[in-house]
């Protein structure tokens, strides 16, 4: 296996954001997309939001899978506030987990299931949480869960781990396939965790610069 770079790697922070200004844009627009209601609790909806050209690139993605398959969008945008609260519990079920650990190898270990807030490409709109399903809407077997651990599924969450079977490595191959077509790039630590523009999508593309910082959507606070 390559080598897996992590959201907490000082080479990810690194990269400068050049913010280009597009919007965030709801992506139920227009009912091409399959949306998922299990991230749907707050009242403002943010998860079924993307920055526009996020959009577009999925919108890609999906035509270009075999028929009777269809993305399911999971969790877009993540108010900041959101993701510092998500890092900060799986930190501390590390840290309670683990006591012997000093603070840097803790927020290197939780960087493998939730991105450092000052980092997370999910409150720039630049992340997606996604997955297959049938023309149903039934999900399709891709070896875990979604947002499945790597203590909960023994790092099967990992996508190119090879304790899965032979049609979940098919489906997330598959997946895979459409949205690196798309431009996308994946959080290895996460199969089903794809961005487009942001610092992590910078490193691994060789790019100069992120093209979307995080921000505040109007009514999120």
């Amino acid at each position: 296996m390559s080598e897996v770079i992590l959201m907490a790697d000082p080479r990810v922070a690194a990269i400068p954001v050049r913010e280009c200004g597009e919007p965030l844009v709801d992506v139920r627009a227009g009912g091409e997309l399959r949306v998922d209601t299990r991230k749907a609790a707050d009242a403002a909806g943010s998860f079924a939001y993307l920055r526009e050209g996020v959009l577009e690139r999925l919108l890609a993605a999906q035509r270009s899978l075999p028929e009777g398959v269809r993305l399911l969008h999971v969790e877009g945008y993540r108010p900041p506030a959101l993701q510092r609260s998500h890092f900060d519990e799986y930190a501390e079920e590390l840290r309670a987990e683990h006591p012997e650990w000093p603070a840097d190898r803790i927020r290197t270990a939780a960087s493998r299931y939730v991105s450092p807030p000052e980092i997370a490409p999910h409150s720039a709109g630049a992340a997606v949480d996604v997955t297959l399903a049938d023309a149903e809407g039934r999900e399709l077997d891709l070896g875990t869960r979604m947002n499945a651990s790597p203590e909960e599924s023994d790092g099967a969450c990992y996508t190119d781990a090879g304790n899965v079977g032979a049609q979940a490595r098919a489906h997330r191959a598959l997946l895979s396939a459409a949205l690196r077509g798309a431009g996308f790039v994946n959080y290895p630590t996460e199969w089903w965790h794809w961005s487009y523009g942001d610092r992590y999508w910078a490193l691994m593309t060789g790019a100069e610069a992120a093209l979307y910082t995080a921000l505040e959507r109007a009514g999120t606070d």
